[in-house]
């Protein structure tokens, strides 16, 4: 199943992730690009070509916390610790910083 996320920094819409059988993708939006938005990571820089990757990227690997708080997050959600895109997604919506994480795996299906 294919899971989305809209990225945000600092309340502007900067890209969408995705995970699907081939992995990771994180695409900048094209107004983002057109406007010279700052990178969501320094390893990201902002660009219209796609990043890929076979695993969650380092960065937004980062974000999912650790800890107790992540044990409540596997518990009041029953998600696998390997599934890190599912973490990420009922974790990070609201992360310290100026990045957040918004889940639209499900209006994609509506």
């Amino acid at each position: 199943m294919m899971k989305q996320a809209e990225v945000y920094f600092q309340d502007k819409l900067a890209g969408v992730l995705t995970e699907d059988e081939n992995g990771y993708t994180f695409v900048y939006d094209e107004k983002y690009v057109a406007e010279k938005g700052i990178p969501i990571s320094l390893t990201m820089p902002v660009t219209s070509l796609p990043y890929k990757s076979d695993n969650l990227f380092p960065f937004f690997d980062g974000l999912i916390p650790e800890g107790w708080l992540l044990d409540i997050a596997q518990e009041n959600w029953k998600i696998n610790p390997r599934d890190r895109m599912s973490l990420l997604l009922a974790c990070c919506k609201d992360c310290i910083g100026a990045v957040s994480i918004v889940d639209i795996t499900h209006q994609q299906n509506l």
